[in-house]
């Protein structure tokens, strides 16, 4: 498995995966692949035609027969070799996420590790799938229940966490017996291929694995397919709600992840150098590119110039640069990103918001013409203003001043989105208060990233979820399988006058 450096000459050109091996593009139309720390171009995607997306679904439906007939124990021991690989070798996927989408390599282990947390939890499998039964429901009738695979599972991953994202769905839905066909995003497409070598190597059979490299294209022949049975979505809201709509409007069961605007409320009470460090790095690790990012700190009551100027220090105290060289943190996917983002800030200062660290210009510790925006910090932001209302998606941390907890609290349940928030306190009834309060999905106390573990499910509220179903955890295991009630009644032999030993009671 060869991992991308940023000093390699030759453009490599990539391929599908199907049927357990590489699969050439054939359609003609190619996609640039960059290391956005350098600019470079390090490789060529092919995007797929509807025949080829086609190919890759019939591959994973003709799969599907012998794995879903595969034992528990066999899928088990297979789930479990690949957990063993991943531990060895997590360096190398790390070093290839941090090539394609620029995070630092701290962040891309932490990342990988994440994602092995779903592959420990899918080990337990068996346990998992239990049925239930009850005997004697009726005279002579007993009644039991199992959940069965579905068949061919769609996933569409976003660019931001081309490892884990994944993994919050394919270990569930490969140890539950679906075939799985995974679109990874067009930005980062080596992990994906990596993974899927790496199933091969712990000997997950031909087919059940399978990448699908591709635009709308390929995305809506998931979408669409008969054969394909489900969607596992994370991206944005506005992308989200159309594979709900398309895919559910064609019969499939959809677990679609959007967008976000993540408060982070601190209290009087607070601890503010803890809440100045977490909104540091809840802010700006991975350059802002999360889901659960702290985007919107609002101080409540007299401290905010107080916890201003400390995650200011902070802010402009971290080193941003190629995150092969120990950075604090690295650049945006690609030069549009960064564009927008610095857009955003713009737009920020010239709505009023007063910029006090600003990333727009500064020296970044890389070679060639990376796509960097440093860490951003602006107080006084208005409800009203774009940085606020919109999903950034960067290194941006904008502070909301207000009078008190109910402000705040009312302005986290105004807000369209409900994927996470944090409350930093030291009072216990206040948080207790909160975390009943608030209409979000995920609440952290005094922690920022409130990212439940895998055997817990992942989801937002409002507009940052489409579909009734989280990721991973008990939701993900019922997502990726179906329930069964069986109703059986046996004769009794001796009532059919049929003598087979049995006693007859006297």
């Amino acid at each position: 498995m060869a991992t991308p450096t940023r000093d390699a000459v030759d453009v490599r050109t990539l391929s599908h995966w199907a049927g357990g091996k590489p699969v050439e593009g054939t359609s003609g139309r190619v996609a640039e692949v960059t290391d956005p720390a350098t600019g470079a171009v390090t490789a060529r995607l092919p995007l797929a035609s509807d025949s080829e997306a086609a190919a890759v679904v019939a591959a994973a439906a003709a799969a599907f027969p012998a794995w879903r007939d595969t034992s528990l124990a066999k899928r088990t021991q297979i789930l479990f070799r690949f957990r063993e690989l991943l531990n060895e070798r997590a360096g190398e996927l790390a070093a290839i996420i941090t090539a394609e989408h620029g995070k630092v390599l701290s962040d891309a282990a932490g990342e990988v590790a994440r994602g092995q947390e779903v592959v420990e939890f899918a080990c337990g499998m068996p346990h998992l799938l239990k049925g239930s039964a009850t005997e004697n429901a009726s005279t002579g009738v007993d009644v039991h229940s199992v959940r069965q695979p579905l068949g061919v599972v769609g996933i569409i991953s976003p660019f931001n966490f081309p490892a884990m994202v994944p993994m919050w769905f394919f270990p569930v839905a490969i140890a539950a017996g679906n075939t799985v066909v995974l679109k990874p995003s067009e930005k980062v497409p080596s992990a994906a291929l990596w993974l899927a070598e790496l199933w091969r190597e712990a000997g997950l059979p031909d087919g059940v694995f399978n990448v699908l490299h591709g635009d709308k294209t390929a995305v809506d022949h998931l979408l669409t397919s008969p054969d394909v049975k489900s969607i596992s979505f994370v991206g944005s809201t506005p992308i989200a709600r159309y594979v709900y709509e398309t895919a559910t409007a064609h019969g499939k069961r959809v677990q679609a992840l959007g967008g976000a605007k993540n408060h982070m409320v601190v209290l009087p009470d607070a601890d503010l150098d803890l809440a100045a460090d977490q909104a540091v790095n809840a802010g700006f690790g991975s350059a802002g590119e999360r889901c659960m990012a702290v985007s919107a700190v609002v101080a409540v009551g007299d401290i905010a110039d107080t916890l201003v100027a400390r995650i200011a220090e902070r802010a402009r105290a971290l080193r941003t640069g190629d995150g092969r060289r120990g950075t604090d943190m690295g650049p945006l996917v690609t030069a549009a990103a960064r564009d927008r983002v610095a857009g955003y800030i713009d737009a920020g200062e010239a709505a009023g918001a007063t910029v006090v660290v600003d990333g727009r210009t500064g020296d970044y510790d890389a070679d060639g013409a990376g796509f960097f925006v440093g860490p951003t910090l602006l107080d006084h932001v208005g409800t009203d203003m774009s940085v606020y209302t919109d999903e950034i998606f960067g290194p941006v941390l904008s502070v909301l001043r207000v009078e008190s907890y109910a402000r705040a609290v009312d302005l986290i349940n105004a807000n369209p989105y409900g994927n996470g928030t944090a409350l930093f306190t030291n009072d216990g009834g206040a948080a207790r208060r909160f975390q009943n309060e608030v209409e979000v999905g995920m609440i952290g106390i005094n922690v920022p990233v409130p990212v439940p573990m895998a055997y817990y499910s992942f989801g937002g509220w409002k507009n940052s979820l489409f579909g009734d179903t989280h990721a991973h955890g008990t939701e993900g295991v019922h997502f990726f399988t179906r329930g069964k009630v069986v109703t059986t009644r046996w004769l009794d032999p001796s009532h059919a006058g049929v003598n087979l030993g049995f006693p007859t009671n006297s």
